[in-house]
């Protein structure tokens, strides 16, 4: 990301703009002095390509532009509200206003007191405990690999509401029957469903992402062995996996355990990840003909 102009040190944010252009994206941060300082997404605008070609800009743009706009509103705002924390001790939350919908976007910031997960023991973490071959345990909930699809989503919901965040969001992924998600804290639990030979839809994913950083409230822990996967320096973790008799298949930014039917996933990028952001855990290979039949 690109920045220009300086707000003033010392001043608290006031407003924010979010705008769309044909060649990028771009946030403008407005202090309570009126300053202003610019910084820029990387990647493409709002100009729909087609490769050269003359086609017509289709019906879904303006829904991915939507979409665009409603991930870069959730950067903006973990990105300012860390910054404001770090500065003044406080949160900044934002209320948004459309001011030319889906590519401009204008919003009003209020300086919060600071989250209680920001300090270390105030708020228990949301622990996803793993189990190969089984599925995993939540903290009053079980995601086993039995479940059928109808029960795992009610149980995705439950999580939603126990976290105050949104209900499950229904994406296609391919190979699967059925994929749902829910954020905790700033991480995401997603839940893939496949159909077996029965042709009775169960839970066969356990899916987690965790970006680097502030974990949000309530932090979310996937553990296995008792080892936390995501939190410990991930040469740590491949080390502690080795020493408790796993098997360690590394392709990548990817390591699998592969009787466990677990897979890590280091962020991209050059050298080695400082911890992985995310886990999936999925029916092993030896146990899919039970799956398929129980």
């Amino acid at each position: 990301m690109r920045n220009e102009g300086a707000t003033g040190r010392g001043r608290a944010p006031a407003r924010v703009l979010l705008r769309g252009e044909p060649d990028g994206w771009h946030w403008v941060l407005v202090d309570d002095a009126g300053a202003e300082r610019r910084s820029d997404f990387a990647g493409a605008g709002t100009r729909w390509s087609a490769g050269g070609r003359s086609d017509p800009e289709p019906a879904w743009w303006r829904r991915r532009l939507a979409e665009t706009a409603d991930g870069l509103r959730e950067a903006v705002a973990e990105r300012l509200t860390d910054a404001t924390f770090r500065e003044f001790g406080t949160e900044a939350a934002i209320t948004w206003f459309a001011v030319a919908e889906p590519v401009e976007w204008e919003g009003i910031v209020t300086l919060r007191e600071a989250d209680p997960a920001r300090f270390p023991g105030r708020v228990p973490p949301f622990v996803v405990t793993l189990e190969p071959g089984r599925g995993a345990l939540l903290p009053d909930a079980s995601l086993l690999f039995s479940t059928r699809a109808a029960d795992a989503w009610t149980t995705l919901a439950a999580v939603a509401e126990r976290c105050g965040t949104l209900p499950p969001k229904s994406s296609f992924l391919c190979g699967w029957a059925g994929h749902r998600s829910v954020r905790v804290g700033r991480g995401t639990l997603a839940l893939s469903t496949g159909r077996s030979d029965d042709g009775v839809e169960r839970l066969a994913q356990i899916c987690g992402t965790r970006a680097a950083g502030w974990s949000g409230n309530p932090e979310m822990r996937f553990r296995l062995d008792g080892v936390d996967l995501l939190d410990e320096p991930a040469g740590d973790v491949v080390a502690l996996l080795q020493e408790l008799g796993h098997e360690i298949v590394t392709r990548g930014r990817s390591v699998r355990l592969a009787a466990s039917g677990l897979t890590l996933h280091a962020p991209d990028g050059p050298g080695e990840a400082e911890r992985f952001t995310g886990v999936s855990l999925g029916v092993p290979a030896a146990l899919s003909p039970l799956w398929a039949g129980s």
